[in-house]
């Protein structure tokens, strides 16, 4: 069974900066592409970012670009997301996921291509 566990998560001022970890268990995460999604309260969910599983390719959503890293330690089998820059709109549950599709050069921030989620951990960015 594919778990995923993410970590990282707390509260920090704007401007402040928090690293996400995505850490897997039951099977190794540089098969799949994996995605950071959020939701906020009252908020449908929204893709952030994902990393592919062949190459390293990335993809951000607009409202992040330029403020967020994906990047993937296959040898700790987990995937980081560094949140620099905080806005208070960036306040949710953060959570990760890994695609279902056969590996990849490519990933998309669409909830769809993804099968197996974590719990979530909860970013609040807040004075």
């Amino acid at each position: 069974q594919l778990q995923l566990v993410e970590s990282g998560g707390g509260l920090v001022q704007p401007g402040g900066s928090l690293r996400l970890s995505c850490t897997a268990s039951g099977f190794t995460l540089d098969s799949y592409a994996i995605g950071w999604f959020r939701q906020a309260p009252g908020k449908e969910r929204e893709g952030v970012s994902c990393i592919s599983s062949i190459g390293g390719f990335t993809n951000y959503a607009d409202s992040v670009k330029g403020r967020f890293a994906i990047s993937r330690d296959n040898a700790k089998n987990t995937v980081y997301l560094q949140m620099n820059s905080l806005k208070p709109e960036d306040t949710a549950v953060y959570s990760c996921a890994a695609d279902r599709w056969l590996p990849s050069k490519t990933c998309r921030t669409f909830s769809g291509d993804f099968g197996s989620w974590g719990q979530g951990t909860q970013v609040t960015v807040s004075s």
